[in-house]
């Protein structure tokens, strides 16, 4: 299974999946014109993934800033770890934010209460 590296612009986050470490890290900005053509190969990238899963996988989110639409996709990636989840795969979503970014925190918070997956909030200095 091929890792996914994408570089990050501007717009779009740095991604990086890779299925021979579980660890999967989502850093940057995220408001790509079109979010949900952004996101559907790392959505697919992890319905491939869900078929052979390392023994635990550990999902790194650390973005600055994400639109409404992306706020959508994000979900449709956590749904997928949570289906993996409840299969009985060990996963933890580790959410980073900046300390003085209350809606960082706030946005990592609702997915936390929505999602059924252990979530790790880790403040980070600028």
């Amino acid at each position: 299974m091929e890792t996914i590296i994408i570089e990050g612009t501007p717009k779009t986050p740095s991604v990086n999946f890779d299925s021979a470490s579980g660890i999967l890290h989502l850093k940057g900005r995220s408001i790509p014109e079109n979010s949900i053509e952004f996101y559907k190969p790392l959505v697919e990238w992890l319905d491939e993934y869900a078929a052979k899963p390392q023994a635990k996988t550990a999902v790194n989110i650390q973005l600055e800033y994400f639109n409404t639409s992306s706020s959508k996709c994000l979900l449709d990636l956590f749904k997928k770890l949570e289906g993996m989840h409840k299969s009985g795969n060990d996963i933890t979503i580790k959410w980073y934010y900046e300390e003085d970014d209350e809606d960082m925190l706030e946005a990592g918070e609702d997915y936390q209460s929505i999602i059924n997956i252990p979530f790790k909030m880790i403040e980070v200095e600028q």
